[in-house]
């Protein structure tokens, strides 16, 4: 990777990517690309474009004019929102995925887009979930996601287009607020746990989900893309994880820092049904054995750092 384009670059993982990758890569090689400025050190530490992914000629024009040889695709709805308006889901997820492979095809350039346990569905093992296994999602960004992994899957067979991605879990971050995910209770819980010591969870005790603290999803996305590609069996949707746990393990952890932390439940039907659908815990061998994956944060680990980080941060 030399010249790096990014879409969604303002969301909760292109807000982190595209810093981490203009500290490895260089400033001017990584391509910040957003439907909104807001002014935030994206937009100020490097180049940034206005970006509709919907478009697939101004994503061409964007591309074509910094002459990047990789796109990293991030532009989506979330599960609960996507749940909420499905069709502009639809509209937006596939129909800017179909533009990026479009453009990546027509330059070619490598390419990354995040798939997500949302692929898998109630009939789907729950327990060790496999690489390889049933997926028939019941929720318009699980079809999103399984549309998309096949989709990626033809354009490197169809094209030769060298198409890479990730399964990932719910991801946990202390620099982006929560952003319509399912497992955002996960990341909210730390900002409520800093400004008064109490959370209401919307999602029910001993409902398991898979995790993974941000540094490790960022060293994951950057490992894959370099990896030696004759390696690569699955290519675009590699399990990954590095915790499984439920609400009250969560709570727990930060009472060990918070001792007066209380937490609730006021269970979100919607969200919680999208939750059960999930599995409890993924294998991701397929992703260690191919390009050397690995997790370094843990749930301990992860509790103290974000709580570290948002005392900084976070208004009391």
């Amino acid at each position: 990777m030399k010249k790096i384009l990014l879409t969604g670059a303002l969301g909760q993982i292109g807000s982190e990517l595209t810093l981490k990758m203009r500290e490895i890569y260089g400033a001017d090689n990584v391509i910040a690309t957003d439907i909104r400025d807001n002014g935030s050190d994206v937009v100020q530490s490097g180049p940034f474009e206005l970006l509709d992914v919907t478009d697939h000629k101004a994503m061409f024009d964007v591309a074509n004019k910094y002459e990047v040889d990789t796109i990293i695709h991030l532009a989506a709805l979330l599960s609960a929102t996507a749940e909420k308006m499905p069709l502009l889901a639809w509209n937006l997820n596939m129909g800017g995925l179909v533009n990026a492979l479009e453009v990546s095809r027509e330059l070619n350039c490598k390419f990354f887009t995040p798939s997500s346990i949302g692929a898998f569905g109630p009939s789907t093992p729950k327990d060790q979930t496999p690489q390889d296994t049933i997926q028939r999602p019941t929720t318009m960004y699980g079809v999103n996601k399984v549309s998309g992994e096949l989709l990626c899957d033809y354009y490197y067979h169809k094209y030769g287009v060298d198409t890479r991605g990730l399964r990932f879990p719910g991801l946990i971050s202390y620099a982006t607020p929560p952003g319509g995910g399912t497992t955002d209770y996960a990341v909210d819980i730390y900002y409520k746990a800093i400004e008064d010591a109490r959370y209401t969870s919307y999602i029910a005790q001993g409902t398991y989900m898979d995790m993974m603290y941000m540094p490790d999803a960022l060293n994951a996305i950057i490992n894959l893309m370099e990896a030696d590609p004759s390696k690569l069996i699955h290519r675009n949707s590699f399990n990954v994880t590095a915790m499984s746990f439920e609400p009250e393990q969560i709570a727990a952890e930060i009472k060990k820092h918070i001792p007066n932390f209380v937490m609730q439940y006021d269970v979100d039907p919607v969200r919680q049904g999208i939750a059960d659908s999930w599995p409890n815990s993924i294998d991701c061998s397929a992703a260690q054995k191919e390009w050397g994956f690995k997790a370094d944060y843990d749930l301990a680990k992860m509790t103290v750092d974000m709580l570290e980080k948002l005392k900084k941060t976070v208004t009391v």
